[in-house]
């Protein structure tokens, strides 16, 4: 395990603290749950116990999202041989307010007891974000934010912190690897709530535990497991540290419109030269006559048209390659864009797009 800063340990025992006391109740919804839905307590327990050493953090990215410094995120990664936070690249598929005083700043501030806000804590230690791949989709555990993604390795779930949701949301459920009991039950409550708000019966999370064996006897090869599309529905993962690509990564699974391309190659580079595993999940295709314009606003079905027009590779589908090459058109050509919105505007669309093609794509 890499040293943490007097920060990052700070912040990690902020967040075990805030769990801890919940602990017990936590065991009790947990036994109660699954009474209910007629699973041996031993077994469930034994299953969900697992999660904290099996599961693994996945960290979703777009390789071809271009740098404030005009190179791609893949060439940035080759340069730096570390992944680093928004805080350093000013890039992310989230909330552009990684900043001092920005929002980013100040979710970090209430989730961590203010650990990054002391006067010694550095910018480039800031926590990285990513989600607990308790699944093991083969498109990673949160692709909305990205349509490749690296797998760390067990170790580095050590010193990650975990909330059902994402960060931004202030949300009320957290823990650590070894303080996982209270999220895990508040993420079966959540799952009995969702099911029956849909007015059926209540959902027997002994699926979800079948769901969870699934994921252990999976086969163990990158990319292959169960196919997921979770946009908001995600057990967040933020990892306290550096995250070195040779010592704490164990393999990159990249989306299969990068074959062939130069995007492509950087990504082989990338595993060549950090002894990364490279893997390729199946993809994420849509018609663009099929993107509808009452999820993400009636921008979406212009935007397709146009980048189907410009890049995409076959004609009438969109991938995530074509959507990065437009997405790097638009900051490498701005006067080509000027008609469509501005820059800030602009790169919220392609990012809505991408979330229309995770949905709806197959």
């Amino acid at each position: 395990m890499h040293a943490l800063t007097r920060a990052q340990a700070q912040a990690l025992q902020h967040v075990r603290e805030a769990a801890w006391p919940h602990r017990q109740r936590a065991q009790e919804i947990l036994e109660d749950i699954l009474s209910r839905a007629g699973v041996l307590k031993d077994e469930g327990m034994a299953i969900l116990s697992r999660i904290g050493r099996r599961a693994r953090v996945t960290l979703n990215f777009h390789p071809d999202r271009v740098l404030p410094d005009g190179i791609t995120v893949v060439e940035g990664l080759l340069l730096a041989g570390k992944y680093r936070s928004q805080f350093e690249t000013r890039v992310t598929n989230g909330s552009r307010t990684a900043y001092p005083g920005g929002d980013r700043d100040r979710w970090e501030e209430l989730l961590f007891g203010g650990a990054y806000q002391a006067s010694d804590a550095r910018e480039d230690a800031r926590p990285k974000y990513g989600a607990l791949n308790l699944m093991r989709h083969a498109d990673g555990a949160a692709p909305r934010f990205g349509s490749c993604y690296l797998i760390l390795r067990p170790e580095v779930s050590g010193r990650c912190t975990f909330t059902l949701g994402d960060s931004h949301l202030g949300p009320e459920h957290v823990g650590t690897s070894d303080v996982l009991a209270p999220l895990l039950a508040a993420l079966l409550r959540q799952i009995e709530t969702d099911h029956a708000a849909l007015g059926v019966a209540p959902l027997d999370p002994g699926a979800f535990l079948n769901r969870l064996r699934q994921a252990e006897a999976v086969a163990s090869v990158p990319g292959s497991g169960l196919v997921g599309r979770a946009l908001d529905d995600y057990v967040e993962a933020q990892v306290h540290g550096e995250i070195d690509l040779s010592a704490d990564v164990e393999a990159l699974v990249a989306d299969p419109s990068y074959r062939g391309t130069q995007i492509g190659g950087r990504l082989r580079d990338l595993c060549a030269r950090h002894g990364l595993g490279l893997y390729w999940h199946a993809g994420f295709r849509l018609e663009t006559a099929r993107v509808p314009d009452d999820f993400r606003g009636p921008a979406m079905p212009p935007l397709a048209r146009r980048v189907d027009r410009g890049f995409a590779a076959t004609p009438g589908l969109l991938d995530a390659a074509a959507i990065g090459r437009a997405a790097a058109s638009a900051r490498h050509e701005p006067e080509l864009w000027r008609d469509w919105a501005s820059p800030e505007e602009t790169f919220q669309h392609f990012k809505q797009l991408w979330h229309v093609l995770v949905r709806f794509g197959r």
